[in-house]
């Protein structure tokens, strides 16, 4: 596991007048799971490109697990990204350097209920399947950080809670420090340690609040309507940046 400092003084894309980024600050414990919330456009996505090393055209600096180590990164992209010319189980083994036991396969594909479609083309998969292969993908990897943009969008609720779960599962069996992008606010509460609410561009972050309810009452929806309610009232801004 891996602690994350960011510190992006600006990041700009050509032909844009204004920043995307501008003085944005964060840090991540190792091992903790850190939910960001912010407009649909406000630079979540460019954040994550930025931490991963996919976009390095910014000011300031990130630094990952101190300065002596490069960490493993496990990236799960909005789009489940799935060869569709290769099986569930060699598009999971693509993403594999040699180092890990091809058991990480079995292990992650009976934990996420997908043993029977492992030798299945992408074609044949529901979405939520997808998105689940797409979990299994990064977490073979063993990452010491998770980067998730938003992977169980256009799920519906159903679905996006059984994948939550068994999401939630995996990372208690085997943590890594996560950050996890959303504009879902229940969903934020339902897994993060931390909510981290980004303004609109120029993102930058404007509150920073810790989840109370344990661990194990997370699947309590009450619960979590009553404290998503009480975000609303004790912070009204929130309610501008999702």
């Amino acid at each position: 596991m891996s602690d994350i400092q960011i510190n992006i003084t600006n990041k700009s894309y050509r032909g844009r007048l204004a920043p995307i980024i501008d003085n944005l600050k964060l840090s991540l414990k190792s091992g903790e799971f850190v939910c960001l919330l912010g407009q649909s456009g406000c630079g979540k996505t460019t954040l994550l490109n930025c931490i991963a090393g996919l976009d390095t055209a910014y000011t300031g600096g990130i630094m990952l697990g101190g300065q002596h180590t490069q960490p493993k990164i496990g990236y799960i992209f909005q789009n489940p990204r799935l060869l569709p010319w290769r099986t569930v189980r060699e598009n999971i083994e693509l993403a594999l350097d040699g180092t890990q036991s091809p058991d990480i396969i079995d292990a992650l594909l009976d934990a996420m209920q997908l043993t029977e479609v492992q030798h299945v083309y992408p074609e044949r998969l529901s979405l939520g399947m997808s998105r689940r292969i797409a979990i299994i993908r990064a977490f073979a990897v063993n990452p010491d950080i998770l980067l998730m943009d938003e992977p169980f969008v256009s799920l519906d609720a159903p679905t996006a809670r059984q994948v939550r779960e068994l999401l939630l599962k995996l990372w208690q069996k085997r943590p890594h420090t996560v950050l996890f992008v959303t504009h879902d606010l229940r969903e934020a509460i339902a897994l993060a340690d931390r909510l981290v609410f980004l303004s609109a561009s120029p993102m930058r972050v404007v509150s920073e609040i810790t989840v109370p309810i344990a661990r194990h009452e997370r699947n309590n929806e009450r619960l979590i309507e009553a404290f998503r309610t009480q975000l609303k009232d004790n912070y009204p801004d929130i309610k501008t940046l999702l």
